[in-house]
């Protein structure tokens, strides 16, 4: 804590970094695949309602912890208590979010790296180059690991410049472009035939679905995936705010920021598939529900694109180049939660740790690639589905049970002198005590029904 942190310089910079840290492939990947397996509008409502009654007061509690510290989340965790039981079970968690961390990032530089492949062969099909696209488009071991590389470098890149050079400037450059193209992309989709038809699915929703608990279970999930909770980014984020920002305030306008970009990504990917449909494409699977999970942007789509002539290739290397924007902007937060515990604990330069780290995290990649189909999916659900809500729950437990109120109120204060008055304070501290806990054990238990 007596090392010197660096700061983001600016709210603004700030809200595009921690946006560009949640608006990521939970968003424009995840969030319509969420919605194509679980039933379409009924999914979009409860995730919606989660967002903000569950993902948003976690959140606050990140921001705030990381912000009070001044240090790595392992750090963090430690220095909230006296008790020494306390501190080395926080130490511990600390050391558990790094490890689902660096985990997260391993399969997001192999999903990322097809988005990068894809980008490439789009833009190779302008200048007719067969046999290559062909390549890019193979599912292979050497073109997975050349690319979840090249996307792994560019990561190391950004990350290794800093926060001000390097997170702070990319995202202010990188947020603005991917929100222009998407809000493009979605007008255009609605216009092609059979999109309406997409649209009815995502927008009307049939309530009989909420009887499902997998829903919620998803939709939970999906939430802090999206947001980049219970991996400790928004915490190591937060030690580089402003003392004199206010965190609910900044908070609610990344979580809005989050919410409504994974709602534009629906609003494009679910319309695009029915035009598939309408052109004939198959968007079924063989249990006749809606094509999800990588199948849905690797396989449907392109096929779309193709049928579209022209202006498909155009579409497509837009779609493709705004996917690739949303996996950078979450990776560098990501890669940046290890990094910031080896710059602490091993006193290395920011270059060194950032290519240290992240060529750790690429060979546990290059393993993944090597034994996919058993690596892969257990990766993905160990981090997202499990991992980052268990915890998101011990962080609230440390802010509410175990972090004196005085020091929260304090630290909160400091970006808004007034806020014991607000009716924020007088509902969030006994809400991430109590509430959100409950909720999400109550939603969690559903996994061993």
């Amino acid at each position: 804590m007596s090392l010197k942190r660096s700061q983001f310089k600016s709210k603004s910079g700030f809200i595009m970094a921690a946006a560009g840290s949640a608006v990521g492939l939970g968003n424009i990947w995840g969030f319509p695949t969420q919605v194509a397996e679980n039933g379409g509008a009924a999914f979009v409502l409860v995730y919606l309602a989660l967002t903000f009654l569950l993902a948003y007061p976690v959140l606050i509690v990140e921001m705030t912890i990381g912000r009070y510290a001044q240090s790595s989340v392992v750090s963090a965790l430690g220095s909230f208590s006296d008790n020494k039981l306390a501190s080395k079970i926080g130490y511990g968690v600390g050391c558990y979010a790094i490890i689902v961390a660096c985990l997260m990032l391993s399969f997001y530089a192999i999903v990322s790296g097809w988005l990068f492949a894809y980008l490439v062969a789009a833009i190779s099909s302008i200048f007719g180059i067969s046999t290559f696209e062909n390549w890019l488009h193979e599912f292979s071991v050497s073109r997975n690991l050349i690319f979840s590389a090249i996307f792994a470098s560019v990561t190391i890149y950004v990350v290794s410049k800093g926060v001000e050079k390097g997170i702070e400037k990319w995202s202010k450059t990188l947020m603005p472009i991917l929100l222009i193209i998407l809000i493009f992309l979605a007008g255009y989709t609605l216009t092609l035939p059979g999109a309406l038809e997409g649209l009815k699915i995502y927008l009307l929703p049939d309530f009989s679905s909420l009887l499902d608990p997998r829903i919620f279970i998803n939709a939970l999930g999906q939430s802090f995936f999206s947001l980049s909770l219970g991996v400790g980014g928004m915490i190591v984020y937060g030690s580089y705010l402003s003392k004199n920002e206010n965190i609910p305030k900044i908070g609610a306008m990344v979580a809005v920021f989050d919410a409504s970009i994974a709602f534009l990504a629906g609003l494009l990917i679910i319309p695009a598939l029915y035009a598939a449909l309408h052109y004939g494409a198959n968007i079924y699977d063989a249990n006749g529900l809606l094509t999800s999970g990588e199948n849905l942007i690797f396989e449907v789509l392109p096929i779309l694109f193709d049928i579209m002539g022209v202006s498909g290739i155009i579409v497509s290397v837009l779609f493709f180049f705004l996917l690739s924007i949303a996996a950078l902007t979450s990776a560098i937060s990501i890669l940046e939660v290890p990094v910031s515990l080896v710059i602490e604990k091993r006193d290395l330069t920011r270059p060194k740790a950032t290519v240290f780290t992240g060529g750790a995290v690429f060979t546990i990649s290059a393993l993944t690639i090597m034994n996919f189909d058993v690596l892969f999916p257990f990766t993905l659900d160990f981090t997202t589905k499990y991992s980052i809500t268990i915890i998101s729950v011990i962080f609230c437990v440390y802010v509410g049970w175990i972090w004196k109120r005085t020091n929260l109120l304090k630290e909160l204060q400091s970006g808004n002198p007034e806020i014991e008055n607000s009716l924020f304070w007088k509902i969030w501290p006994n809400y991430v005590k109590y509430v959100c806990p409950v909720l999400i054990a109550l939603i969690f238990s559903q996994f061993f029904r």
